[in-house]
């Protein structure tokens, strides 16, 4: 009899834990690895939100709080959702969790049952069937084209719904493509949802990341009915260089979040509490360095595009992302290719060989769903950028 529960064994493990022990070992080793893997800014957390959470320290702030979070901590999520998004929530349909990975745990956790389906676009950030399987449902994929800039439409979702489908998970800005929606686009996934009654868990923590003239909707916006289904996860990891400090945030219909919190209280109690005032500082505060960090976001989305374009004739492509700060990286016409004698089948092989011959660290696509592609983040310095690729490019010119 196995002594481990039919939930944890569900849960495929990491495909990219090799890829990123091997990088270790190779800078242990003092070689100089260029990681355009890591999926966080490399910018340090602005001061005054690093000073509030000095400040509750200071001020004896050590003490357990609500589990769902502290009172004036979800005023001020309640004001971003009104000032960013035009939403209205109320403190008791917000819970502050521990990231926002916790948030889309919870929210899973509270709404599916075993055996209900739950919609995930491909590629998708390699958490979601993992937490979706955990709690018992079944993931339905969808799966997206380069072509469509890597972006489900409204009838590919209808065509996947059945009597079955409970949730569709919606990410934008994406991770790992990059992809924003248009608020058309978004509109018309609502329309469907609306109609055959499903929640959506909407995850939205890239939203400050955006270029090109784009603008980040919440498809909780669309209209009353949609408010209702749509659970919105949000956090301050991405926009505010608070990766390591945990702290997410969803907001949900009134049972949704009751559910959520009841469970929460539980099952980790409050988050931080000094990282609870940081994160107020954080939305309170001055939007200067946040914006200055969106800024050189921008200037390094343009100048890894302009490198990959030139790169195309290599046999390199890509899909121009609008968000966030990954570009998928599109290398299946290696495949079947060798390269100092061995042979390329997939994404796992190029991010191997890339890693071990070119000491640059990428994420395969396959962990996303999409085996044609690495992912490539350019959350990483401007001279390390151009380094990185120069070395991906003399790598690729040697396949044969």
């Amino acid at each position: 009899m196995s002594k481990l529960s039919d939930r944890v064994s569900t849960i495929s493990p990491s495909m990219t834990l090799a890829i990123s022990a091997k990088a270790a070992e190779l800078k242990a080793a003092g070689e100089k690895v260029i990681s355009f893997g890591v999926g966080e800014p490399d910018f340090n957390t602005p001061d005054h939100i690093v000073q509030a959470a000095k400040d509750a320290l200071d001020k004896g702030y050590t003490k357990y709080v609500a589990a769902a979070g502290l009172p004036a901590l979800k005023k001020a999520v309640c004001k971003k959702f009104r000032e960013d998004n035009g939403l209205d929530y109320t403190p008791s349909q917000i819970i502050i969790s521990n990231g926002a990975k916790h948030s889309i745990f919870n929210a899973v956790f509270a709404t599916i049952n075993p055996g209900d389906e739950v919609i995930i676009p491909a590629p998708y950030w390699l958490t979601y069937p993992e937490v979706v399987k955990c709690c018992g449902g079944v993931p339905v994929y969808v799966y997206t084209t380069r072509e469509s800039g890597f972006k489900a439409t409204a009838e590919q979702i209808e065509n996947a719904i059945t009597p079955k489908t409970k949730m569709l998970i919606f990410n934008t800005p994406c991770n790992p493509t990059g992809a924003v929606y248009t608020e058309d686009e978004i509109r018309a996934i609502a329309a469907v949802c609306e109609k055959h009654d499903i929640l959506v868990l909407s995850d939205e923590i890239y939203e400050k990341l955006v270029y090109g003239g784009y603008r980040h909707y919440s498809i909780a916006a669309v209209s009353p009915r949609m408010k209702e289904l749509a659970i919105v996860v949000n956090g301050v990891s991405k926009s505010y260089a608070m990766t390591g400090w945990r702290l997410g945030y969803l907001a949900a219909e009134e049972s949704i979040a009751k559910a959520i919190a009841s469970f929460q209280s539980h099952a980790t109690s409050n988050v931080n509490t000094m990282t609870q005032y940081a994160t107020l500082a954080a939305l309170e505060g001055p939007v200067a360095p946040m914006q200055e960090m969106v800024a050189a976001f921008g200037k390094r989305r343009e100048k890894t595009l302009a490198l990959l374009e030139d790169m195309k004739a290599l046999g390199l492509d890509f899909v121009k992302p609008d968000g966030a700060f990954y570009v998928m990286l599109v290398c299946d016409k290696f495949y079947g290719k060798s390269y100092n004698g061995k042979k390329i089948n997939g994404s796992m092989d190029m991010a191997d060989m890339l890693l071990t011959y070119a000491k640059v660290a990428l994420t395969p696509g396959v962990c996303f769903g999409d085996d044609s592609c690495v992912r490539l983040s350019y959350a990483l310095s401007m001279p390390e950028i151009e380094e990185g690729l120069a070395r991906i490019a003399d790598f690729v010119k040697q396949i044969k």
